[in-house]
C-alpha cells in the first residue's frame, strides 16, 4: 500500500497546489530517479520509473546483465538467482528486477519531499510564465502591493507584476491596494521566477484602450494605422474606416465624447488627437499638424520630407511646447516634419512680403537690423509697439514720427 499511501499524500499537495495528475506522475518519476541517484549513484542509468496515476502504483524497474560472476550487483545478476525467477535465461541475458517504492525506506522518501516541493514550485513559474506569455500585449489589471522609487509591483491572483518607472506616466500617484491597469509587454522565466513587465507609457496600452471603448475596432471596421504618444501629456491616433458609412474620428469619440473621456480618465487627462487617415501626404500632414493650420506645404514624398510654413502667430502652437506637437506629427505620417514661419519661409527664398518693413522709404538695412534683434519685422508691428521702438537705439521720436509718415504716406498711395 507504500504505493498508493505516497501518491495519495503527494496528490493532496498537488491539488492544493493546482498541478494537475498528469504533471504530479512526471514529478513522482522524477523523485524517484532522484532517491536512486542518491542510494546508488548518479551515473547509474539502468532505472525505469513508471507512476501509474489511475492505479495508485509506482513502478520501477533496474535491469541487470546475467552472469557467472558478480561484480557489480547494481548492473549484475548471478545466473543461478536469475534462473529462480526465469528458468531459461542464459549468461548475457537482459534481466529485469521490480523494486518496490518501499525498499528506499520511509526516512529516504521523506527526504524527496524536498524534492517534491521544489519540482512543483519550478512547475508553478512555469505555468505562471505560459499564462501571461500567452497574454503579452493584452491589458490586465492588479492591485498596487508595494512602491518603490523605481518599480511599482501589483498583484493578480497568481503572479506579481512589475511597473518600471520609465512604463509609468509621468503624472501617475499610486496608492498601496489600488487597482491599476497596464499592458503586457515583457515576460521572462528566470531562477527567481517569471518576470512580468507592465507599461502604461507604451502605444500598445493606448490601442488596446481603444480597442477596449470602440468595438468598431474590435470587429475590423476601424483600423488604427499610427500611434504616438507624450505620455501624460498628448498623443496623436490616425483612424481609418474601411465601412464609409462609418465616420473613424467620431466612432472613437464616441456619443458626447463618452469613449475618449474613457481614455482620457484612464491616462489622467493625456490629451489624444483622433486624426481620420488619408492617402494623401498632404491632406494627412495637415490633419496631424493640428491644431495650427499650415498655409503651405512643400514634400518631398521620397525621402519622407515635409516642409510646412505657418503664419508667424501661428509657428509655436505648431511645434508645441518643446516640439512635442511637431515631433508627433512627424511620428504618426512617418515625415521628417520642418515648420516655420512664413515670414522666415520669404527671407529663405528672396521674397519680400508687402507688409515688411523694407518695402518702405527711409527704413535702412541699419534699422531694420535693430527691429529684427526685437521681433519688430512688420508695418503693424511698427505701428503697435511704438513705447518699445522708442527705447532702441537710433529711434528717437522724430525719426519713429517720420518713418511712420512713410508708412501712412504707402497706405493714402494705395
Amino acid at each position: 500500500m507504500i504505493s498508493k499511501d505516497i501518491i495519495g499524500a503527494f496528490s493532496d499537495l498537488a491539488k492544493d497546489r493546482g498541478i494537475d495528475r498528469t504533471s504530479l506522475g512526471t514529478i513522482i518519476e522524477d523523485l524517484f530517479m532522484n532517491l536512486i541517484h542518491k542510494k546508488y549513484g548518479e551515473e547509474r542509468d539502468n532505472f525505469s520509473v513508471i507512476a501509474n496515476m489511475e492505479k495508485g502504483e509506482i513502478e520501477i524497474y533496474q535491469e541487470k546483465t546475467v552472469v557467472d560472476k558478480v561484480e557489480d550487483d547494481v548492473i549484475e545478476i548471478h545466473i543461478d538467482k536469475a534462473r529462480k525467477i526465469e528458468k531459461d535465461l542464459e549468461i548475457g541475458d537482459p534481466f529485469i528486477e521490480i523494486i518496490g517504492p518501499e525498499d528506499f525506506g520511509r526516512r529516504l522518501i521523506n527526504s524527496g519531499k524536498q524534492f517534491l516541493a521544489h519540482s512543483i514550485r519550478n512547475i508553478e513559474k512555469q505555468s505562471i510564465f505560459n499564462e501571461f506569455n500567452e497574454k503579452l500585449g493584452s491589458i490586465v489589471s492588479g492591485n498596487v502591493n508595494q512602491i518603490q522609487r523605481d518599480n511599482i509591483f501589483i498583484t493578480t491572483e497568481n503572479a506579481e507584476l512589475s511597473l518600471p518607472k520609465e512604463e509609468q506616466i509621468p503624472n501617475d500617484r499610486y496608492r498601496r491596494g489600488e487597482s491599476i491597469r497596464g499592458v503586457i509587454i515583457d515576460v521572462n522565466l528566470s531562477s527567481r521566477g517569471p518576470e512580468i513587465i507592465l507599461s502604461r507609457s507604451d502605444n500598445q496600452f493606448l490601442v488596446k484602450l481603444f480597442e477596449m471603448e470602440v468595438p468598431e475596432i474590435e470587429d475590423e471596421i476601424i483600423e488604427i494605422k499610427s500611434v504616438s504618444r507624450a505620455p501624460g501629456e498628448r498623443s496623436k491616433v490616425v483612424v481609418y474606416s474601411s465601412d464609409m458609412r462609418i465616420d473613424a474620428v467620431g466612432a472613437c469619440v464616441g456619443m458626447r465624447g463618452s469613449r475618449i473621456q474613457s481614455i482620457v480618465r484612464e491616462l489622467n487627462g493625456e490629451k489624444i488627437d483622433i486624426i481620420n487617415f488619408s492617402d494623401q501626404p498632404e491632406i494627412l500632414l495637415t490633419r496631424a499638424i493640428a491644431p495650427a493650420k499650415p498655409i503651405n506645404l512643400l514634400l518631398d514624398e521620397q525621402k519622407l520630407y515635409a516642409l510646412v510654413v505657418f503664419e508667424d502667430d501661428d509657428l509655436s502652437t505648431a511645434i508645441g511646447r518643446s516640439g512635442q506637437n511637431v515631433q508627433l506629427a512627424s511620428d504618426v505620417t512617418g515625415y521628417t516634419i520642418d515648420a516655420i514661419s512664413l515670414s522666415e519661409y520669404n527671407k529663405r527664398n528672396g521674397i519680400v512680403d508687402d507688409n515688411h518693413l523694407s518695402t518702405v522709404k527711409g527704413f535702412t538695412e541699419k534699422l531694420i537690423a535693430i527691429l529684427d534683434e526685437n521681433d519688430i519685422s512688420t508695418k503693424d508691428d511698427f505701428k503697435s509697439r511704438r513705447d518699445e521702438i522708442l527705447e532702441l537705439k537710433g529711434f528717437g521720436e522724430k525719426t519713429y514720427n517720420k518713418l511712420l509718415e512713410n508708412i501712412e504716406g504707402e497706405s493714402v498711395d494705395a
